[in-house]
């Protein structure tokens, strides 16, 4: 059986956190940054976790 190749657009999107949690970047911060406002620059600033029904399949997509 072949190994199992982890997908690896997903892999430069996503990371694990220390606990084991999926964690991304939020959509909507990468250009026309002058025509948005600050409330919403703010708002998508940092990282959140992966919604809990794709875990699985990133999971999946991970080899993990």
């Amino acid at each position: 059986m072949p190994k199992m190749k982890s997908h690896s657009g997903l892999s430069k999107r996503v990371k694990f956190s220390g606990s084991g949690k999926l964690l991304r970047q939020r959509a909507n911060r990468r250009h026309y940054a002058e025509h948005k406002p600050s409330t919403l620059m703010r708002r998508l600033e940092g990282t959140t976790d992966v919604a809990k029904a794709d875990v699985k399949r990133f999971k999946k997509m991970l080899g993990k």
